[in-house]
Parts: structure tokens; C-alpha cells; sequence
């Protein structure tokens, strides 16, 4: 994320750190200077600025710390706003995000190729407030959204969706998705424009939601990952 003053603060997932930027002031196309803002986290991924703060997604937590920008510094203890938060399997990563309604956006992908989930926030967008109440589950099926944004004519959510593996080289796309409260999205029942996937069944006598087609098919196994709109 892009600090107002100008630095680049980044997550380093692998080594458990966050490291700041610093901006370039004096015009030769580097960073001034480099400097670790936090280590020995558990797999920091998602970033995001709001209101003073910078919250940290880590594998498990949301962790946030007061952020004085002109600085460049974190100030004050980091402590986390939600906890519990599983990391088995697949997609162990967390994306954040503030949306234009106050709320932090959370997506966290699935444990697996194509299976069904016991947590039901895996494969999912979640949001809660800046203080990490009142979480909840805004829509499913999502198998991997790693990166998402709002469109700034209109506010709508758009998430990039990485499909599945093991069904060929051609099938099935990734997808962007235009994100609504409480839709599905199809993983694992469907993929692409609901088409019905060859290896996972509703259970007998069950019948899942009609899957929201994806508002762009992306090749397959094309993995996309950030989006930002400008």
C-alpha cells in the first residue's frame, strides 16, 4: 500500500515481515532508505491504511497499529481485531480491504482444490468494522479471490478468482466477479458460467444457490491476482 505521504509499505509473506519504503525524495528512482516496521509474523499478506491505522491479514488475524504517515512509523502497541481465522490447506493468505461503506473487507481462499469446506469463511468475503466486530460472510463460492477494489463510478466490489486445477489445460477460466451481499459464486458445485463441476456433488437431496457468472472470464489457469482501479 501507498502511504498519503508517498512511502510504499509492503508485506513479506515468507519472511514474516512488514517493511516500509521510504519515499524518493531526492529524484534517482530508488527508495531512500528501507526499514522493517514489524517481524516474526505469521504469514502478514493483506495491507491496508484507514483512519490512522494500518492493519496487517495475517494467516490466522487482522492485526492493526496506529500509523503516523508524515513519519513514515508505527506508533503504540499492534494488536489484533479478530483471531481464529484457519490456515490449513490451500490459500493460506488473508486480502483486506476498506470498502466505501466504513467496513473492512476480508477474502480468504479455499483449503483445497474442489472440495467442501467445514468453514464456511474459507472460499468466502467476509467484512467486519475497523475494530473487527459484527464479521460476517458477504458472499461464497469464491475458491481463491486474492485481489479485489471497488469501482470508483459506481462502488461496486470486483474480485479476480482463481478456478480450479486437474480439468485440462483449457478449462475452467478464472474469472472477475462483480461482488453482492450474499451471492455465490460457484466453486466447488460450478465453475465459469455455471457449468457443473465433474468431481463435486451436492449432497443427496440438496441443492445449491444458482452461481453468479463471472462479469470476465480470464484464461485458465491464468491466475490473476491484484486488481486496483484507477
Amino acid at each position: 500500500v501507498v502511504t498519503s505521504s508517498g512511502d510504499v509499505i509492503v508485506s513479506r509473506t515468507r519472511l514474516g515481515i512488514v517493511s516500509i519504503l521510504e519515499r524518493d525524495r531526492d529524484g534517482d528512482g530508488r527508495a531512500d532508505g528501507v526499514r522493517t516496521l514489524f517481524e516474526n509474523l505469521d504469514g502478514p499478506h493483506g495491507l491496508a491504511l484507514h483512519e490512522g491505522w494500518l492493519y496487517v491479514a495475517e494467516k490466522t488475524a487482522v492485526g492493526r497499529v496506529r500509523f503516523d504517515a508524515a513519519r513514515g512509523a508505527v506508533t503504540g502497541p499492534y494488536t489484533h481485531v479478530l483471531t481464529g481465522l484457519t490456515s490449513n490447506g490451500f490459500h493460506q493468505t488473508k486480502t483486506i480491504g476498506f470498502g466505501p461503506d466504513g467496513w473492512l473487507y476480508l477474502s480468504q481462499g479455499s483449503t483445497c482444490n474442489a472440495c467442501v469446506e467445514a468453514d464456511g469463511r474459507r472460499a468466502a468475503m467476509m467484512r467486519m468494522q475497523p475494530d473487527g466486530s459484527r464479521a460476517e460472510i458477504v458472499a461464497t463460492g469464491l475458491r481463491n479471490s486474492v485481489g479485489f477494489d471497488w469501482a470508483p463510478w459506481d462502488g461496486a466490489l470486483y474480485a479476480t478468482e482463481n478456478g480450479r486445477d486437474l480439468l485440462g489445460d483449457d478449462f475452467p477460466p478464472d474469472e472477475l466477479n462483480r461482488i453482492e451481499s450474499g451471492g455465490f459464486y460457484g466453486w466447488p458445485y460450478f465453475n465459469g458460467a455455471g457449468v457443473p463441476d465433474p468431481d463435486v456433488a451436492p449432497a443427496p437431496g440438496t441443492q445449491p444457490p444458482p452461481a453468479t457468472s463471472p462479469v470476465h472470464e480470464f484464461r485458465p489457469h491464468n491466475a490473476p491476482l491484484g486488481v486496483h482501479f484507477l
